[in-house]
């Protein structure tokens, strides 16, 4: 693997995200000066992202401005006052059924947004960008997914805000030579996940003995991978040369929704109550990470397991339950 140094501070876009400060945190610990910026949006409730901000602050190297993507007078500002070595664009808007509801947002931050970052990337001579993506992409291919296949046939405005900040990605790297790794991920849960994934509002639905909105019949699968491992791939990327799309997934057979809610159950020792509703067009019947060559680039595979990552969400939730039954979707 040819590798980049990169000294100078590290950017963080989306750090009060899920993924965002679980990267942020690892990049701290190992040393670096992090800047985290975020919008601190109500897409989902705001204590949540408080909740890890406030976690963040504690670290040492870490300072946290709200600033969105979608300001490039504040980004070149931000650039202008730090010298960055690396970027790491998490910002973004998230979940493929609210895209549906609102698409232009979903352009704006995630499309422009990017076009944003990268301009003030070109005009303050930073060439080190690690791109969050989805696995949303691959809708209509066969898995396991790799990155050689065709992504032409998003099935909502949030894939294709996605494709379309990866093509502006690599016009970038073709046009000035930077070094762009766009990171696909595969149903990131973990710990103060977003709590509108199925982790998190299945997990209080259990517990707190309310019946689980399933939609569909459960059989839908997930290539589930834990964020820790995500955020770990997440900050490898940044060293690679070159312009490069990474699958970040498990890697492993797919667990159905239906297998994820047994565990819940085990692990909160509560039985579900299921209401069943009709499947959603835009939703995929199965993830599935081809992660050969985040192995190959970046010597990285998951460690943790599914078990283990639903034990630990449903142990933060019981630790937090005071008021994490009270977050909003």
């Amino acid at each position: 693997m040819d590798l980049v140094a990169s000294t100078g501070d590290v950017l963080v876009t989306g750090a009060a995200g899920f993924i965002g400060s679980r990267c942020a945190a690892m990049l701290a610990a190992q040393g670096r000066r992090v800047v985290g910026i975020d919008n601190l949006n109500d897409y989902y409730d705001v204590r949540l992202k408080q909740h890890r901000v406030d976690a963040l602050r504690g670290q040492d190297g870490f300072s946290f401005e709200a600033l969105d993507i979608e300001d490039l007078s504040g980004l070149q500002g931000l650039f202008a006052r730090h010298r960055f070595g690396v970027v790491y664009n998490l910002a973004a808007r998230a979940g493929v059924r609210y895209s549906l509801v609102n698409p232009h947002v979903y352009l704006t931050t995630n499309a422009h947004g990017t076009l944003n970052v990268l301009e003030a990337m070109r005009a303050h001579e930073v060439s080190n960008l690690v791109l969050a993506s989805t696995s949303s992409l691959y809708a209509g291919e066969r898995p396991p997914f790799s990155e050689d296949m065709p992504v032409n046939r998003p099935l909502s405005p949030y894939a294709a805000s996605k494709k379309a900040a990866e093509a502006m990605c690599y016009s970038y790297h073709h046009l000035f030579d930077m070094n762009i790794s766009v990171v696909r991920y595969f149903t990131v849960y973990g710990p103060a996940g977003r709590p509108d994934m199925s982790p998190f509002r299945f997990i209080r639905w259990v517990v707190e003995g309310e019946p689980i909105q399933l939609f569909g019949d459960g059989s839908a699968a997930r290539d589930f991978t834990f964020v820790d491992d995500i955020a770990r791939g997440t900050i490898l990327a940044g060293a690679v040369s070159g312009y490069h799309t990474i699958n970040l997934g498990g890697g492993n057979r797919p667990t159905s929704i239906r297998s994820m809610i047994a565990m819940i159950e085990r692990f909160a020792g509560a039985k579900a109550k299921i209401e069943q509703l009709p499947g959603h067009p835009a939703d995929m019947d199965v993830t599935w990470a081809d992660i050969t060559r985040a192995k190959d680039l970046l010597s990285w595979a998951p460690t943790v397991g599914l078990e283990e990552g639903i034990e630990r969400c449903v142990r933060w939730y019981l630790d937090n339950r005071d008021w994490a039954r009270s977050i909003t979707s």
